[in-house]
């Protein structure tokens, strides 16, 4: 045994003990100790640089679970279970199976595959945008926020001998009862949705429950009306079933009334912060859309996308508390408000639209992880919830006011609903900046802002929108931000050519 094969590069914020124990059982499987004794606590303490206590924890424990055995006087050595049963699998391995370099990738996929998906647009952002000093993105939480301690109760809780009783077995396609009452009880009711058990479908997100909705929904000759501009994963999921997708126009108000609506088998909305414009469709908005859908018997599908953090005024009633002809199904996400990595969402309609979407999501993977479910229930239940919205609420709220400020200051008249309470500012840059030049300059200067044109069907469009988040930045770091990004528009501005419109 040579030292630099027990050398580790501990990361910050793991344990030492889950980190020494992960590289001991990798080492064990890839036989790298054979019949030899691993090294001594104390010589082990010495070469990593960590307390003999944990490499003393770290090897009882592996003891306990039969990777290791002790041998009195000798030290430790790895069971003879593992030994022989690696030794198995890696000889036949060998024997049987060629090398991954020697295998040849000659099949023609692109015959084989039914679509290809690489054309359609989607909203992109850098992955590690977390690392940028002035991250300008949307849908994206600060995580210095999240209520840990709580969450870590509620965890605990439903690892609790009850509660894994009741999460343990395969519900088939069930979903947690406690998670359905509390939805039903503590979050729709406060839209105004008052719905039965039957009514509400658990997803894994927005995406998922729109998926579901355009499989059953959607085909060759299903025709989709939505915003213009709007949310490109709808485009792309009802386009991909099918759907003949049609662009709505918008107004101050969100979505007019249109012959094109008229024409349309579903209409899809956002009507509490429209995306990406961020306007709040009023109440006589809402009504007569409503009416219209009845009298022209299309059904409206309601994306109710940022409603929690409302930060202008008390939001409106949901179109679903509204409907009296069951023409609206309701997508709503624990996952934009709580936490993105939760991916739990909500999918509310009749029973039969409910009973099918079930028979559906069991094909796919018959319902998400159940002790999630539980966990979030705890949550919600015990008023973590909304005590976490409030805070969100109050921090958003600083934030908007910065952001209006600065813009107001860097980039006049440039606003586009200036007034909206969502999460975000949607921009009208100058014509004559040059887009993908200005984002690229920006986040060479670290600055992560959104192009506009994504959110638009014609792919030719060129007028300059971008779209500003302001949840997941630092206040103190909002109007440098800002006054970088005006430096960058104004040279822009000066420097390209006007944009035929």
């Amino acid at each position: 045994m040579t030292d630099h094969l027990l050398h580790i590069d501990f990361a910050k914020g793991r344990s030492l003990q889950v980190q020494l124990r992960e590289h001991l059982v990798t080492m064990i499987h890839g036989q790298h100790f054979s019949d030899q004794a691993l090294p001594s606590c104390r010589k082990l303490s010495d070469m990593l640089q960590v307390s003999r206590n944990t490499v003393v924890l770290v090897y009882e424990k592996l003891v306990d679970e039969g990777y290791l055995v002790s041998r009195e006087r000798s030290g430790y050595f790895v069971s003879p279970h593992y030994v022989e049963q690696d030794y198995h699998l890696y000889s036949t391995k060998c024997s049987l199976y060629p090398a991954a370099e020697n295998v040849r990738h000659s099949l023609n996929w692109s015959s084989r595959l039914q679509s290809d998906l690489s054309h359609y647009r989607n909203i992109k952002k850098p992955e590690n945008w977390q690392g940028f000093p002035y991250p300008f993105v949307f849908g994206q939480t600060d995580h210095s926020l999240f209520p840990i301690s709580q969450w870590r109760e509620c965890s605990r809780l439903a690892q609790s001998q009850h509660e894994i009783n009741t999460w343990m077995p395969d519900l088939i396609d069930s979903d947690d009862e406690f998670l359905v009452e509390q939805l039903r009880k503590r979050v729709l009711i406060k839209r105004g949705i008052n719905v039965r058990n039957d009514e509400i479908l658990i997803t894994v997100g927005t995406q998922n429950s729109l998926y579901l909705l355009a499989s059953l929904l959607a085909g060759k000759n299903t025709r989709l009306g939505m915003e213009e501009p709007g949310y490109p994963d709808v485009r792309n999921i009802f386009t991909h079933h099918g759907a003949d997708v049609v662009p709505l126009h918008l107004d101050g108000d969100g979505v007019t009334l249109s012959d094109t609506m008229d024409s349309c088998d579903y209409v899809y909305v956002t009507p509490s912060h429209q995306v990406p414009t961020n306007a709040t469709m009023p109440m006589a908005r809402r009504k007569a859309l409503l009416k219209r859908a009845n009298e022209q018997d299309f059904v409206i599908i309601e994306d109710d996308y940022d409603s929690e953090v409302n930060l202008q005024e008390r939001p409106h009633p949901a179109l679903k508390s509204l409907d009296t002809h069951g023409r609206v199904i309701y997508v709503g996400s624990l996952s934009k408000s709580l936490s993105h990595g939760l991916r739990l969402g909500y999918l509310v309609a009749d029973a039969e639209v409910i009973t099918q979407a079930r028979m559906l999501r069991r094909m796919m993977y018959r319902h998400p992880p159940v002790n999630n479910q539980r966990t979030a229930a705890l949550f919600i239940s015990m008023g973590y919830f909304d005590s976490y919205l409030q805070r969100l609420r109050k921090s958003y709220f600083e934030k908007w006011q910065i952001m209006k400020a600065s813009l107001n200051c860097y980039l006049p008249d440039m606003l586009v609903n200036p007034e909206a309470g969502g999460s975000s500012f949607w921009l009208r840059l100058p014509d004559t900046v040059n887009l993908s030049e200005l984002v690229s300059r920006c986040m060479d200067d670290g600055v992560i802002i959104e192009p506009g044109d994504v959110h638009f069907m014609d792919e030719k469009f060129k007028r300059p929108f971008i779209r500003l988040g302001f949840s997941a930045i630092e206040k103190n770091q909002i109007e440098p931000g800002i006054r970088k990004l005006a430096l960058y528009v104004e040279h822009s501005a000066r420097s390209g050519i006007a944009v035929a419109v």
